[in-house]
């Protein structure tokens, strides 16, 4: 007798069931108010930190929110997104002393920077942000701690500073991992030996998630790595062979790797869910959606997927020692050469490392509404533990 016919009738019901049972149960359930946002991350989420640490990113940084605002991007980035949806105002840095109101958050989320701290100075070949996200934590805590002993004070502090009971309602996003990647690579490490080191990155990853618990956290938004093999500075610096480049012009064997980080990253959120008995954590695909911007450009109404929109020189407009906004100087003239394209919003990359604001904005629409998350629920719903 044929039982596989029959099994899979009785099995699609039953997992059809399933999904709409947890669809409907997060339906039930109430939007989340967040009062604030607390951001951890790098560059894809640096609102003004590294700026504020060593030098604003000048122009063109910010050419299509007319002028630089510390993001390496034309304009907003993801977590300004996220605000701005949940009703919040746009992230202050933690490290940007000047006209920042941190009433609703802190982006602790520097530019360069890593999960595991690493052995290099942010201006040398290679190096990355001093900035970990070990001292991310310690100066979230920090900020916790000392916050309200000012608050308390009242006057200017109190429209300035989160409230106390604020830090257990907020929303603590994380977009953190892809610069651990690419050290690897940019010490001349093989695939295989970055993938075998980021047991220990997540290890870290994990230890930081619980001591934002222990500090009150409960509501998590974590994005996993994008495609870091469709990225010129990637492709241009460590150039594969013309067989391991996919369909889409990127460099197959770094998003293997990628996928790979990705994975295991989820499998931690997993292992996270089961210790941490009063949080909920959203993971979210990142990955598969900018590399469906970046595969299918134009049918998502872009024009260049690869090439960067401000650069000079080279396959992709992109040159390390010739970036975005760099200029030389011609018999005491300076010439920009480092130029940006005339309309930023039909290009996915913007300098070779980091995306568009149009790009940005088209992950954010495609994540909001929770397609790409686990569990499926959207942005406003994400203090609702999975059933």
């Amino acid at each position: 007798m044929n039982m596989k016919k029959p099994l899979c009738r009785l099995l699609i019901p039953l997992l059809y069931v399933g999904l709409c049972s947890i669809t409907n149960s997060f339906a039930a359930s109430k939007q989340c108010h967040f009062p604030a946002i607390f951001n951890f991350g790098d560059s894809n989420s640096d609102t003004g930190g590294l700026s504020a640490a060593f030098g604003q990113a000048g122009p063109p940084q910010g050419m299509s929110i007319h002028h630089p605002a510390g993001r390496y991007s034309d304009g907003r980035l993801i977590v300004d997104f996220i605000a701005k949806k949940l009703g919040l105002p746009y992230l202050s840095a933690f490290l940007d002393a000047v006209g920042s109101n941190f009433s609703h958050g802190a982006n602790f989320a520097t530019a360069g920077s890593t999960i595991r701290p690493q052995n290099t100075t942010l201006h040398q070949f290679g190096g990355f942000s001093p900035f970990s996200l070990d001292v991310q934590f310690n100066q979230f805590s920090d900020f916790q701690r000392r916050t309200q002993i000012f608050r308390n004070k009242g006057g200017v502090y109190k429209t300035l500073l989160p409230k106390a009971e604020d830090f257990s309602r907020a929303l603590y996003t994380f977009d953190i991992g892809q610069n651990d990647l690419t050290a690897g690579y940019f010490h001349n490490m093989s695939t295989d030996q970055v993938k075998a080191y980021v047991p220990d990155v997540l290890a870290q990853f994990k230890n930081t998630v619980k001591y934002v618990y222990d500090h009150g956290g409960r509501s998590f938004w974590v994005h996993n790595t994008g495609p870091v093999g469709c990225l010129p500075y990637i492709m241009d610096l460590h150039p594969v062979k013309a067989d391991q480049v996919d369909k889409a012009g990127c460099a197959t064997p770094y998003n293997e790797v990628a996928q790979f980080f990705n994975r295991e990253l989820k499998a931690a959120v997993v292992q996270l869910r089961k210790e941490l008995h009063k949080a909920a954590i959203t993971y979210v695909d990142v990955y598969s959606v900018k590399y469906s911007l970046i595969s299918q450009a134009k049918k998502h109404g872009f024009e260049e997927s690869l090439r960067a929109c401000c650069g000079h020189g080279g396959k992709y407009n992109y040159n390390i020692h010739m970036g975005c906004g760099a200029k030389i100087k011609i018999h005491g003239k300076e010439i920009l050469l480092g130029k940006p394209c005339k309309d930023p919003s039909v290009w996915v990359i913007w300098d070779g490392v980091h995306y568009t604001q149009a790009a940005n904005k088209w992950v954010f629409d495609q994540i909001v509404d929770g397609s790409f998350s686990d569990p499926p629920i959207p942005l406003n719903m994400a203090c609702h533990k999975h059933p």
